[in-house]
C-alpha cells in the first residue's frame, strides 16, 4: 500500500472536527497555505500529498494511480491516525476523490467541501475521448518535461486569473508545480484523469451529509456544474465567486474562507 506525505495538525479532541485536505493536479499540500488558518477555526487539518505529487511516492506502476487505488490510499492515511469519519476539502482533481470516496465509503464521511469540481463526465463517449486525450497529454509530459507542461497547463482560460497575482506569488505557484515530476504527473492523469473515473452522479441524491460548493464565476464550466450538484444534492450550499477562475483559494483566500465559516456556523 502506498503510504501518502501528510501534514497533520495532530489529533482532534473530542466533538472536534478533522478536515481532510486534498488538492488538485500537479498540487501539493502547500496549496492550501493561503486558506488553512481559516480552515484550523473549525477542525484540526490533515494535508495530504496524492499518489505521484508532492512528498508522496512516485511509482512506475500505473495501478498505483488509480481513482480506486487512490481513495484506498487517503483512507489507509486516516486509518493510521485513528480517524474513522472525516470531513474532506477536496479542490478539482481532490474533489473528485472526496466525491469518490462520499459514494463508496459513506460511512467515512462526515461532509464535503468542494472545489472546481465534478461527478465525472457521465456519457461512456465522452469519457473514452477525455481518456484519449488524457493519455496524450501524459505522452507529452513523459516526452517533454514538466516544465514545458507547467507552461502549456497555466495557460489555460480558467487559470487567466493566476496571472493578475502578486510576481512572488505567481513564483511560487510556477516553482512549486515545477518540484513534480514526469512519471507522477503523467501516471495521475492516465490512472485518475476526468475520463479514467467512474461518475459518481448516481450517489449525489442519497446523500444527506452537509456539504458546501465553490466555484469561480470566470470557470463558467465548472461553475454550471456546480449548480447542478447543488440542485442534486439536499439541503446543499453553493458559493459562486464572481472574480475568480478555477482556483478561489488562491486568487481570493480571504473571500475564501467567508463562506466557509457562515456553512460551519450554520451547522
Amino acid at each position: 500500500m502506498i503510504e501518502l506525505h501528510a501534514d497533520w495538525d495532530g489529533p482532534a479532541a473530542a466533538g472536534e472536527r478533522t478536515l481532510v485536505l486534498l488538492h488538485g493536479f500537479t498540487g501539493d499540500t502547500t496549496t492550501w497555505d493561503s486558506v488553512r488558518a481559516g480552515l484550523r477555526r473549525w477542525g484540526k487539518t490533515l494535508a495530504l500529498d496524492l499518489v505521484g505529487h508532492g512528498k508522496s511516492p512516485k511509482p512506475d506502476d500505473a495501478a498505483s494511480y488509480t481513482m480506486e487505488a487512490c481513495v484506498e490510499q487517503v483512507l489507509a492515511a486516516l486509518d493510521r491516525r485513528g480517524i474513522r469519519r472525516a470531513w474532506f476539502v477536496g479542490y478539482s482533481m481532490g474533489g473528485r476523490v472526496a466525491l469518490t470516496i462520499a459514494a463508496r465509503h459513506p460511512e467515512r464521511a462526515e461532509g464535503l467541501i468542494l472545489e472546481s469540481t465534478s461527478p465525472g463526465l457521465e456519457d461512456a463517449q465522452a469519457r473514452a475521448a477525455r481518456a484519449a486525450d488524457d493519455a496524450r497529454l501524459a505522452g507529452d509530459i513523459a516526452e517533454r518535461g514538466v516544465p514545458d507542461f507547467v507552461e502549456r497547463w497555466l495557460q489555460q482560460p480558467l487559470f487567466a486569473d493566476l496571472a493578475e497575482l502578486p510576481p512572488a506569488q505567481r513564483a511560487e505557484q510556477r516553482a512549486q508545480r515545477l518540484r513534480n515530476t514526469p512519471v507522477g504527473l503523467a501516471n495521475s492523469l492516465r490512472g485518475m484523469g476526468t475520463g479514467s473515473m467512474e461518475p459518481v452522479w448516481d450517489a449525489l441524491g442519497r446523500w444527506r451529509m452537509p456539504v458546501l460548493i465553490l466555484a469561480g464565476r470566470k470557470d463558467a464550466k465548472f461553475a454550471e456544474t456546480a449548480r447542478r450538484m447543488q440542485a442534486l444534492l439536499s439541503g446543499a450550499r453553493l458559493h459562486l465567486f464572481p472574480a475568480s477562475g478555477h482556483a478561489p483559494h488562491v486568487t481570493e483566500p480571504r473571500q475564501w474562507i467567508e463562506p466557509l465559516d457562515a456553512f460551519f456556523q450554520s451547522l
